[in-house]
């Protein structure tokens, strides 16, 4: 196989803190490879390093030589003066600095620089390049082309970005949680998108969906160890398992003969110089064996829950509607003890406000919201995180709560509960602006737990957070006993949290759905479905009976008339097609020729219309 990638003993420390250490692995060609890692390792400043953005204290990073690389950072840096087009052909590829040549020799009337450009979009075969560009934005929801960059949102900024990726058409595709802001269907498109490429692939992201549909190869970092699955996220899960069995065993095997070599190291102190020296390195590789920790802890959550009454909060026909578009209208709903609800749609449909009514940060334009008295919320906002940078781990914790009481009766300290949440003493005195992404968001998951909620309202939790914070999450949310809603893009955490779904459909409607995500989806598609397959073959309705009347001298002539000019017509447009398919066509006559093939299929149609009416009083 060819090396595309070669990365040797990497590492990154910022003073006294060990991001990694002795990093190295391989991407081959055509190979989708994906990092796994705790949030903290590092995984992010991993990719900026491979990528030239940043420089590793040690080691070294080795890309084939001309390979073509494309890299979607998780806070793209985009020109807040150019608009969305000039962004995204920014950064030139072969097709867009031909098309750019193309353009500026049209406008300097230059005829030769416009042969020669010509000539070049025809060999890139880039005539539909634009076209091509636009496709992808209008997928990605960005349909305004001359908005400036400065006044899209965060989401629509990192989907620009991907676009403009994506466009490059690298050799080598870095992608930095690239599922973070897009919605269901724009998922499901990079998807087959990616699946189709021929580019190689190297990236971090939490969607395990994503993940087990994209990759064939995971690395796996832990504990400064780099391991190698060669297979999609199902696999990786049952080898990793298979890992940690195995280690288990021969931790337990290493301390068992320890103990033996101890005891015999320290009674036959005369032997160490002599014949028995084997015996010696031998005890001092067991220990080492035998020493090794493996750290598979989770973050268990089980902080005591508030009694809910039986009234919870109750929706009587609210609607709401921003900026002179209508977000929903017309919904009611009861909320049970128990209930966990997932809420799905496209960006911009109103999922997100839809939570600030319940919580009362916007009021309904109509309708009314009746919230029980044993009601206590706990809302977790996708924008929640307001800590402040110089505040340190321990002093947000202790803020909330100096002593916690768990689900089982037991206590804790804030620094035992920051260690139960992987947070490492270490880093407890550490200031909140030297996290992680994934560890700011891990800790303000804690702040929100630490409430004590019986009602949880969870506005896109999974971004950011590992993949193993991730699955403890879930397990949690099962067990609790109070009501849980949850927005989110990720369909593998939906599918395992929530028993009913919220559709939004971007119209103003809720479509209240019981079952999850993957569910509701196939629900949609099947109805989908169904209507194209009735637009395609509608029902045709009987025609009421008439007397059949006799054909004209005039109509007999013309139905004569259209049997040889209909012969004639596709006669000349089997020629065109001959001529735009041959290849050697110069770009204006072949525009022309193609107008004309469209002109022809146009009359073509109408005159063979006219003969079947005609046929049918010949008959």
């Amino acid at each position: 196989m060819i090396n595309y990638l070669q990365v040797e003993n990497l590492s990154k420390w910022f003073g006294d803190l060990v991001i990694f250490e002795n990093i190295s692995f391989t991407v081959n060609k055509d190979q989708k490879t994906a990092i796994i890692a705790k949030n903290g390792t590092g995984k992010t400043s991993l990719l900026n390093i491979i990528a030239g953005f940043d420089s590793a204290n040690t080691g070294t990073v080795t890309f084939k030589k001309d390979l073509r690389v494309g890299y979607l950072n998780q806070e793209p840096k985009l020109d807040d003066n150019k608009t969305v087009l000039e962004q995204v052909f920014s950064h030139s590829n072969e097709k867009t600095a031909a098309i750019k040549k193309y353009e500026r020799a049209i406008e300097e009337n230059d005829k030769k620089a416009i042969e020669e450009s010509t000539l070049l979009i025809d060999n890139l075969d880039a005539w539909d390049y634009e076209v091509k560009v636009k496709q992808i934005l209008f997928t990605l929801k960005i349909n305004e082309m001359d908005k400036k960059i400065s006044h899209l949102s965060g989401g629509q900024r990192k989907r620009v970005a991907l676009a403009e990726t994506l466009l490059l058409e690298p050799d080598f595709l870095i992608l930095d949680e690239p599922t973070n802001h897009l919605d269901t269907e724009m998922i499901e498109w990079l998807e087959e998108y990616l699946t189709k490429t021929n580019c190689t692939l190297l990236m971090v992201t939490h969607d395990r969906y994503f993940l087990d549909r994209i990759c064939d190869e995971i690395i796996e970092i832990d504990n400064n160890q780099v391991f190698t699955y060669k297979g999609n996220y199902n696999y990786y899960i049952e080898k990793r398992q298979e890992r940690i069995e195995n280690l288990t065993t021969t931790i337990e095997k290493a301390t068992n003969i320890l103990r033996t070599e101890a005891e015999w190291m320290r009674r036959m102190p005369k032997a160490r110089a002599t014949k028995a020296k084997y015996r010696i390195d031998n005890f001092y590789k067991i220990k080492e064996v035998a020493s090794q920790r493996f750290d598979d802890s989770k973050v268990e959550i089980d902080i005591v829950g508030r009694r809910l009454g039986k009234k919870v909060i109750e929706f009587d026909n609210i609607a709401k509607s921003l900026g002179g578009k209508l977000l929903f209208k017309d919904f009611s709903y009861k909320f049970s003890t128990g209930d966990k609800i997932g809420i799905v749609g496209p960006n911009g449909s109103g999922k997100s406000s839809f939570l600030n009514v319940i919580t009362q940060l916007l009021a309904p334009d109509s309708g009314k919201i009746e919230t029980g008295e044993t009601v206590v919320v706990g809302y977790y906002q996708q924008k929640g995180l307001s800590f402040e940078p110089n505040k340190r781990v321990i002093d947000i914790i202790q803020d909330e709560a100096e002593v916690i009481t768990l689900g089982n009766g037991k206590i804790m300290s804030a620094l035992q509960f920051l260690e139960h949440f992987l947070f490492p003493r270490s880093k407890h005195y550490t200031p909140v602006e030297k996290l992680s992404g994934g560890e700011k968001r891990r800790l303000y998951l804690m702040t929100i737990l630490l409430k004590n909620p019986n009602f949880l309202i969870l506005d896109e939790p999974t971004n950011d957070l590992d993949i193993m914070t991730l699955n403890v999450l879930e397990d949690y949310l099962l067990q609790f006993s109070g009501c849980v809603l949850a927005v989110s893009h990720d369909r593998f955490f939906l599918d395992k949290i929530s028993q009913f779904t919220f559709g939004f459909d971007g119209k103003g409607n809720i479509q209240n759905f019981p079952g999850t995500y993957s569910d509701y989806y196939e629900n949609l598609r099947n109805k989908e479905s169904e209507l194209k397959k009735e637009k395609e073959n509608p029902v045709k309705k009987e025609k009421p009976k008439v007397e059949r009347k006799k054909m004209t001298f005039n109509e007999k002539r013309e139905f004569e008339l259209l049997e040889k000019e209909i012969a004639d017509l596709n006669s000349e447009k089997a020629n065109l097609e001959t001529d735009v398919n041959s290849g050697n066509l110069h770009h204006e006559k072949l525009l022309q020729k193609s107008q004309r093939i469209q002109e022809l299929i146009k009359i073509i149609d109408s005159k063979e219309m006219r003969w079947l009416e005609l046929s049918e009083i010949a008959e």
